[in-house]
């Protein structure tokens, strides 16, 4: 489903604009957040938690999908690395005698900026998208 498909099928949803814009936002937090791979349970659960519209999450979990996450999480990570003043981003990993704990002890560095980066970034894009929303939800009814 096209971005443009869910929206009109967002636009439809008999709510009021700021449950829907809330949804929505929230759902693009969640898909931005780094919880990879339990955003969709993530978003449903908040969904009944807070009582806001399940589709509306969902959707905006899904702006965050496998032909977005690389840019988004790398991104989001270079957003955390300029914040925490890390010098040097690409760890020096030595392949020749590389083992998969080495491999994520040399990305450690990186653990805390990608974090904060992709609340940061999620938090921004929701907001961005918050307005969005509940300003074209008002303009078209």
């Amino acid at each position: 489903m096209a971005f443009r498909d869910r929206l009109r099928e967002i636009l439809k949803i008999k709510e009021t604009p700021h449950r829907i814009a809330l949804s929505f936002s929230t759902g693009v937090f969640i898909g931005m957040s780094p919880f990879l791979g339990i955003h969709t349970i993530l978003g449903v659960i908040v969904a009944w938690l807070f009582k806001l519209n399940t589709f509306a999450i969902i959707a905006g979990v899904y702006v965050t999908n496998p032909w977005t996450i690389v840019p988004i999480y790398t991104f989001s990570t270079w957003v955390g690395v300029q914040c925490f003043g890390v010098k040097q981003i690409i760890p020096k990993i030595d392949w020749s005698t590389i083992t998969f704990s080495k491999f994520i002890n040399d990305l450690s560095p990186l653990l805390m900026p990608f974090i904060f980066g992709t609340l940061l970034i999620g938090l921004l894009s929701g907001i961005v998208s918050y307005l969005i929303i509940y300003r074209t939800i008002k303009r078209i009814r």
